[in-house]
C-alpha cells in the first residue's frame, strides 16, 4: 500500500468520516485511536479493502507517513488536544504539520500555533462544518494558521471539500493562528440564532392550531428553489416534522423532550462579544433560550405557580404564514449581520485580515447553516467590502425597509399569544438600535453614570443635529455636571 498521504487521529464518527472521504479522494490515509479497539473495529468493517492503515501508537503512526507529515487531530476539544500535541512532538521534525480539526477555543489555537512555530511546526487549527454526512461526503472547511502550513494541506482540503452549485470548493484559507476556529465558532453562533428563530416560528404556528404536518408543508414550501428562506435548516425542519413517533400515531416532535443541550461554541460566541463589545442579541437569545430549556423542573414548578395570560388567534391563518416567512428573512439577515459584525470586530483585534465575502462563499455549501441566503451576502461584501454593516447591502435594506412591519406584527401577535420570541425580537431591537441616530436609554444612561460615579458623557448639537460635537482638532469634546454644587455648574473634561 505504500506510505500515506496524511493521518487522522480520533475513530468517532467525524474522525472515521473523513478518513473515508480522504481515501475515497484518491488518498491514503493512516489511522489512530487512543483506544486500540476503535481503530480495530473500522479496520474490520468501513475501512476494509480501502486504502487506510490501522496503526496502534504513535510512533507507528508517524511512520507510516510520507514527509513532510500531515497529521489531523479529530479528538474533543481542551486538554485532549494538548495531550496528543505534546506526545506527537516527540515523532516530528521541522515542517511537519498538526491540524487541529476539533471544535476548538480559538485562544487555545492562537496558544498552540505559536508554541508549535517555535519549534518548527507548522499548525492550522480548522473548523469543519457539516456534521456526519458533511465529513463523509463534503464539509465546508475553515483553516487557520500559517500560509505556509495552508498550501501544505490545500489540495486535500479542496479535494474533500463540499463543492457549491458553481462548483467552487467549500474552503478557504481564513487567516493566521487562531482565525480558522473563531470563524467556526461564530458560524455556529450563527447556527444557533438560526435554529431559534425557525423555532420560534414553529412555536407560533404550534400555538395557532397548526398540527405539526402542516408546519411541515409550510416549510417545505418555504425550501423551494426560489424562496428566499430556501436552507438546509429549514429542509432538515420539514422533514423531521413529518417523522412519526414509533409504533404511534402521534408525530415524532410531539413526544421529543423540549430540552436542547450545547457544547462551547455558543457560548463562546457571546463571551467574544462581550469582549469585543459588539451586541449580538439574537445569537446570544437563541444561547440563554437553550439555558432555559434545559432548566425544565424549573419551568414546569413556575408553570403551576405563575399563571400568565394569553389570547387566541383569531386572525387570518394564510396571513400570518406570509408575515411569519417575511419576518424571520428579515431577523435571519439582523442575526447574520450581528454575527459579522462580531468577524469583523475579531479580525481587527487579533489581525485576523478576514475577508468576509469568502468565508460566505465557504458557508455556502457542506455546512450547517448553507443556504441560497448566502449567496447574496458574497455578493454583497465582492461589490463594497467595506460595507458597514450587512443591513446596509442595498438588497437586504431594501427588503428591511419595505417589510420590518411585517417583524413587528409577528413579535406582536407571538406574544399576545404567550409565544416567547426571544431571537425575533432581539432580531428586530438591532434593526431599531441600528437605525436610531439617537438612543434616549443611551442619553439617560449617560446622565445617571455622569451623577453617581462623575464618568463625563459627550454631546450632540441638538435634538436636529444628532452628530457629536467636535473641539477644532476634531476630537469629541467631553463634559461633567458638578450635580452636588449649587446651581450645578458644567464642564469640559480635558484629557
Amino acid at each position: 500500500m505504500g506510505k500515506a498521504d496524511i493521518a487522522v487521529i480520533g475513530m468517532d464518527v467525524m474522525g472515521r468520516s473523513l478518513a473515508l472521504n480522504m481515501e475515497s479522494r484518491g488518498y491514503t490515509v493512516a489511522v489512530y485511536n487512543r483506544t486500540a479497539e476503535k481503530t480495530k473495529i473500522f479496520a474490520e468493517t468501513m475501512a476494509k479493502g480501502k486504502n487506510i492503515i490501522p496503526t496502534y501508537d504513535l510512533k507507528e503512526l508517524v511512520d507510516a507517513l510520507k514527509s513532510p507529515k500531515k497529521i489531523m487531530l479529530m479528538v474533543k476539544e481542551g486538554q485532549p488536544v494538548d495531550s496528543f500535541i505534546e506526545s506527537l512532538l516527540e515523532y516530528l521534525k521541522t515542517g511537519d504539520l498538526i491540524i487541529d480539526g476539533g471544535n476548538s477555543f480559538f485562544k487555545d489555537t492562537i496558544r498552540r500555533n505559536k508554541t508549535l512555530a517555535e519549534k518548527g511546526i507548522l499548525f492550522i487549527g480548522t473548523g469543519v462544518s457539516g456534521g456526519e454526512e458533511g465529513a463523509l461526503k463534503g464539509p465546508a472547511i475553515m483553516p487557520g494558521g500559517q500560509k505556509q502550513a495552508y498550501d501544505l494541506i490545500e489540495k486535500i482540503f479542496k479535494d474533500i471539500s463540499a463543492k457549491a452549485y458553481d462548483g467552487e470548493p467549500c474552503v478557504d484559507y481564513m487567516g493566521p493562528d487562531g482565525a480558522g476556529h473563531f470563524v467556526k465558532t461564530i458560524h455556529n453562533g450563527i447556527e444557533y440564532g438560526d435554529m431559534q428563530l425557525i423555532g420560534e416560528v414553529v412555536w407560533f404556528f404550534t400555538n395557532v392550531g397548526m398540527k405539526a404536518d402542516e408546519i411541515a408543508d409550510i416549510m417545505a414550501k418555504w425550501n423551494e428553489k426560489d424562496d428566499i428562506l430556501r436552507s438546509y435548516l429549514i429542509e432538515i425542519t420539514a422533514d423531521s416534522m413529518k417523522q412519526k413517533h414509533q409504533d404511534s400515531d402521534e408525530f415524532l416532535v410531539d413526544r421529543v423532550a423540549d430540552i436542547t443541550r450545547m457544547k462551547g461554541t455558543g457560548t463562546w460566541t457571546v463571551q467574544s462579544a462581550l469582549e469585543l463589545l459588539v451586541p449580538i442579541p439574537t445569537i446570544a437569545a437563541a444561547v440563554f433560550s437553550r439555558e432555559m430549556s434545559q432548566d425544565k423542573d424549573l419551568r414546569l414548578s413556575m408553570a403551576k405557580k405563575l399563571k400568565i395570560s394569553s389570547s387566541r388567534f383569531n386572525g387570518d391563518k394564510k396571513d400570518m404564514v406570509q408575515i411569519a416567512h417575511d419576518a424571520l428573512y428579515i431577523a435571519k439577515i439582523s442575526s447574520y449581520a450581528q454575527g459579522i459584525a462580531l468577524l469583523q470586530a475579531a479580525s481587527k483585534t487579533y489581525n485576523f485580515n478576514l475577508n468576509i465575502g469568502r468565508i460566505a462563499k465557504v458557508w455556502r455549501a457542506g455546512c450547517i447553516i448553507r443556504a441560497q441566503f448566502l449567496d447574496e451576502i458574497t455578493k454583497a461584501y465582492e461589490s463594497n467590502p467595506d460595507l458597514p454593516n450587512l443591513l446596509a447591502a442595498p438588497k437586504f435594506a431594501d427588503f428591511v425597509e419595505k417589510n420590518t412591519g411585517k417583524l413587528v406584527r409577528f413579535v406582536e401577535v407571538a406574544h399576545q399569544c404567550g409565544v416567547p420570541a426571544l431571537a425575533m425580537s432581539g432580531s428586530l431591537d438591532y434593526i431599531l438600535q441600528i437605525t436610531s441616530p439617537v438612543m434616549p436609554s443611551a442619553q439617560v444612561s449617560a446622565l445617571q453614570r455622569d451623577y453617581f460615579g462623575a464618568h463625563g458623557y459627550f454631546k450632540i448639537g441638538g435634538t436636529s443635529k444628532p452628530e457629536l460635537m467636535l473641539n477644532k482638532e476634531g476630537k469629541v469634546r467631553e463634559f461633567h455636571t458638578e450635580w452636588l454644587l449649587p446651581g450645578r455648574p458644567e464642564k469640559e473634561i480635558t484629557k
